[in-house]
């Protein structure tokens, strides 16, 4: 499975950005997907989640304003995020744990994709 993350960029404050995550490899209806970002000086942490069978999950800062989905036909997966705020700066990357693995743990994620920087300034 192999990744590739693009979307990001500089917003304001409020604005919105829509990640993409093309993946290639087969099988991918068949994966878990994760969203995660690390800031400067931070530890990666998780954002948004989703199975293999649509089911969703949110860190909670994130909860209401980032919406995560995917498409099994292109096949790509997506965050959409709306009412940015500067904390949400970071860069952003996507995920797939092994197959037949549902968690939001980062640790137990084993394809990486390479990164798409989001800044958002106040």
């Amino acid at each position: 499975v192999q990744l590739q993350a693009s979307g990001g960029g500089l917003v304001q404050a409020g604005g919105s950005l829509r990640l993409s995550c093309a993946v290639s490899g087969r099988s991918f209806s068949n994966y878990d997907m994760g969203w995660f970002r690390q800031a400067p000086g931070k530890e990666r942490e998780f954002v948004a989640h989703i199975s293999w069978s649509g089911s969703r999950d949110y860190a909670d800062s994130v909860k209401g304003r980032f919406t995560i989905s995917r498409d099994n036909a292109k096949p790509a997966v997506y965050l959409q995020m709306n009412g940015l705020k500067p904390e949400d700066t970071a860069v952003y990357y996507c995920a797939a744990p092994p197959l037949g693995v549902s968690t939001i743990n980062p640790r137990s994620y084993v394809y990486w994709g390479q990164g798409t920087q989001v800044t958002v300034s106040s």
